[in-house]
């Protein structure tokens, strides 16, 4: 993991973050094709309840992620599984500096790592360098409100429902998306981390 930080200032900097079962490298435009192939499994943009780049648009899904990174408002990843393959983004975004928080979102992945230890390890390592590294007080997680898959993933990492933000969003479709608001707070992270390390040592996680 990277060296302690000060304040949440440095959050966009670009790190690497590598585990056993996923790595979670700067994303570059040059992950493009993998991407576009990655998002091919399962045809993930079809789902009305998530936001997933089509390969058509995965060009302009980076270009966006990579602005708001220059922008200092997300950090941006690619997610490699353990063979080095891009199967997946994931972000630390929605930012506050001035008391410590930020949301990991916009992320997905290929059908074939969906519930697999991946997922877990992901979480463990982005939770891990926003609490221990960076010294974040709470990080949260969104999700569609009907995105029942989503909010069981979350709920299986130990976060608790905060809330539901009604008519928070409006969807491509133009349908309005109530958002599931999970968080967990710096006092719970210790308990958290060790659940997460008892999954990734099952069987299956």
């Amino acid at each position: 993991m990277t060296a302690r930080a000060s304040a949440l200032t440095s959050l966009s900097d670009p790190i690497e973050l590598r585990g056993r079962h996923a790595s979670l490298l700067p994303l570059k435009r040059e992950h493009e094709a993998a991407l576009a192939e990655a998002s091919r499994d399962g045809e993930l943009w079809q789902l009305w309840y998530a936001t997933v780049p089509s390969p058509e648009r995965m060009r302009t899904e980076i270009d966006r992620r990579l602005a708001l990174q220059s922008a200092g408002a997300m950090l941006p990843f690619t997610v490699l599984d353990s063979a080095g393959e891009p199967v997946g983004m994931t972000t630390f975004m929605n930012i506050d500096t001035t008391h410590r928080r930020i949301e990991i979102g916009s992320t997905w992945y290929a059908a074939r790592v969906q519930r697999t230890a991946l997922n877990t390890e992901c979480k463990l390592m982005l939770l891990a360098h926003a609490f221990d590294a960076l010294n974040c007080i709470a990080v949260e997680f969104r999700t569609h409100r009907l995105n029942v898959q989503s909010r069981r993933a979350i709920e299986r990492l130990g976060a608790q429902l905060d809330g539901i933000l009604r008519s928070h969003q409006r969807m491509p479709d133009g349908t309005l998306r109530d958002t599931a608001v999970y968080s967990i707070t710096a006092s719970e992270w210790p308990a958290i981390r060790t659940h997460l390390q008892h999954l990734l040592a099952r069987p299956r996680c």
